[in-house]
């Protein structure tokens, strides 16, 4: 786990969220908190990363979903770039799967918008402190996860399922997908059916919304 800044300078906040309104409220909130500075504000994963570099961080904030990315996926660059930093995800909806994968992927913790400023600037000092947070509807689920004691919906599904999810989220019908996994159209069609089956869904349409509710397609 990366050591806390020194205390004897403010904890750097590096912002990144393509929303200009949210964008704005998050950064008054936190450069009127003592002890927290913003160094810089991103709207795309692209544009967080090159800041990141730029301005080392200590603690990045960042979006789950931005116009170019998953934040979740953009975690493992960003601690490359950056081995010191913490990123704390914001997100307006999530899961217990999802926060999960926040942890796995070495993210500090995820919040939700709906948990509001005071939560979020208390998050950015524990997590600069070297805890990880989790909003605290979804921390006992995400504790479940974690030690594999309620695995989620995605867990049962084989390599080749994950496959044929991730081609059922790019928009392919079955015979499109049968044709890319160079299967024949009945071999299809039991593929996107065990997919169904495995998420409790009755169309793909809401497997699709399942999967991305659970954090299984970006």
């Amino acid at each position: 786990m990366p050591s806390p800044p020194p205390r004897d300078r403010p904890v750097r906040v590096l912002l990144v969220e393509d929303h200009d309104m949210v964008a704005e409220a998050i950064s008054l909130a936190l450069e009127r908190s003592p002890g927290l500075e913003i160094v810089g504000r991103s709207a795309t994963v692209a544009s967080g990363l090159a800041d990141a570099g730029r301005h080392r961080p200590d603690v990045v904030v960042m979006d789950r979903r931005l116009p170019d990315g998953d934040g979740v996926s953009a975690i493992a660059d960003l601690e490359a770039l950056v081995p010191r930093v913490r990123v704390l995800v914001l997100a307006g909806e999530a899961t217990a799967s999802v926060a999960a994968r926040v942890a796995e992927a070495g993210g500090a913790g995820l919040i939700l918008k709906a948990d509001g400023l005071r939560e979020l600037e208390d998050a950015v000092r524990r997590v600069a402190a070297g805890e990880m947070v989790f909003s605290q509807d979804l921390l006992g689920d995400v504790l479940g996860r974690l030690s594999g004691r309620e695995p989620g919906p995605g867990a049962k599904l084989t390599p080749r399922e994950r496959e044929t999810l991730d081609l059922l989220g790019e928009g392919f019908t079955t015979a499109e997908i049968s044709g890319r996994l160079g299967v024949a159209l009945n071999t299809g069609r039991n593929h996107v059916q065990r997919v169904l089956e495995k998420l409790g869904a009755r169309s793909q349409l809401e497997a699709v919304t399942i999967a991305r509710r659970e954090g299984l397609l970006g």
